[in-house]
């Protein structure tokens, strides 16, 4: 069986076991039930909002607001859905928007800008995001670095970088052009906002219907039957957080827009809002399974929550608290759906041969992570049981 035909078995077989729910069974167990849950929270929360803060919550502006705030994290967040789904996680993705945004806003990039055209300290923002991706990629499928560890140095690494090329300083965006296009809008919708529609839409395109996105579902279902079955998984992992720097790339240029500005202090923290956007739309940590439709779900959920505390005046610190409950109950409520218990382990058919699933992530199997039993050595073809 060749890669490709390979490839597109496995996704097939993930998308009907999604279907079905995982061993759970019934609608609430499936992607359109999950979904369903998330616009009925988010339904809920706008209730409350309107009720506690009146005309203040539903006036337009406000609902801009919410949209412009949730289009940056909400980038972010599609990146990582992607690296997540593929069982691995980033938590490099604030730093390298602050890098991609220091980068392109430096004195020399914007003379280039006014020199050829404002789209330079796009492509510029762009690239950076990819190459820092890349390095995660390679580190953690080649160099055998747990993800965890590899994306936390490149965390630390990308934010000092950004403060030395800006000096500890903020950075102003002089490029009147590229002020206009970005912070302006299309028939009343924020350019920002669009922004964040292509994007998602883009990313549900590639997740659902292309090689690339059924090639995920298999590594993050289970990376050594994906292996087996002819998936390159190291080469697949780096191309995973490429995307992820890419998606940062974009939110930098999105960020500099918003505020100007080019900073070592841009996306501070984004590392963990993306994170949890990701986890309340339904995307298990351990891989294997998620949608950009719950994503996009999961981030207005997020940000819009942040709004009604604000409008009510709820202390920083109490909507800390608050977030810090809603994340850990909505990652408990996902295991319950998924497994039909509180039980972390993977649903039965979120591997791809159904049978053991390794208990690591790409990185797990490509750093020397123990396999599933029965593995290389003696691994029983996957012919012979599910289709991959």
């Amino acid at each position: 069986m060749s890669e490709g035909s390979t490839a597109l078995a496995a996704g097939t077989g993930k998308a009907e076991a999604d279907g079905r729910g995982g061993s759970g069974g019934g609608l609430m167990a499936g992607p359109l039930g999950r979904n369903l849950g998330l616009v009925v929270a988010l339904v809920i929360l706008c209730i409350v909002g309107i009720a506690t803060a009146g005309d203040r919550f539903a006036d337009v502006d406000n609902v801009l607001t919410i949209l412009r705030a949730a289009s940056v994290i909400g980038v972010i967040s599609v990146g990582m859905t992607f690296v997540i789904i593929g069982g691995g996680i980033d938590l490099s993705v604030g730093a390298l928007t602050a890098l991609a945004s220091v980068w392109a806003t430096t004195l020399a990039t914007q003379q280039m800008a006014e020199d050829v055209h404002w789209i330079v300290m796009v492509f510029t923002a762009l690239v950076v995001g990819a190459v820092a991706g890349f390095v995660n990629g390679v580190v953690i499928a080649y160099g055998k670095l747990a993800a965890f560890i590899a994306t936390l140095a490149m965390l630390t690494a990308a934010r000092g970088l950004a403060e030395i090329i800006a000096n500890r300083r903020t950075q102003i965006v002089r490029d009147r052009g590229f002020l206009s296009f970005f912070s302006g809008d299309v028939l009343g919708v924020p350019t920002l906002v669009i922004i964040f529609a292509l994007v998602a839409a883009a990313g549900w395109v590639l997740l659902n219907r292309t090689t690339f996105g059924r090639r995920t579902f298999a590594v993050g279902g289970n990376a050594e039957a994906a292996r087996l079955a002819g998936i390159r998984v190291q080469r697949h992992t780096v191309k995973l957080y490429v995307l992820s720097g890419i998606c940062c790339g974009i939110a930098a240029v999105m960020l500099m827009a918003r505020t100007t500005t080019g900073s070592s202090t841009h996306g501070t923290l984004a590392e963990l809002e993306a994170i949890a956007a990701v986890v309340i739309g339904g995307t298990l940590l351990i891989g294997g399974r998620g949608t950009i439709v719950g994503t996009v779900l999961g981030v207005l959920i997020f940000i819009t929550l942040g709004n009604v505390f604000t409008l009510n005046n709820v202390s920083s610190s109490a909507q800390a608290v608050a977030r810090g409950v809603i994340i850990v109950a909505a990652v408990l409520l996902q295991q319950r759906i998924a497994t039909g218990g509180f039980s972390f382990r993977r649903p039965s058919s979120g591997g791809p041969s159904g049978g053991p699933v390794l208990s690591g992530s790409p990185s797990g199997a490509v750093s020397g992570g123990t396999t599933a039993e029965g593995g290389p050595g003696g691994t029983r073809p996957a012919s012979t049981g599910k289709t991959l």
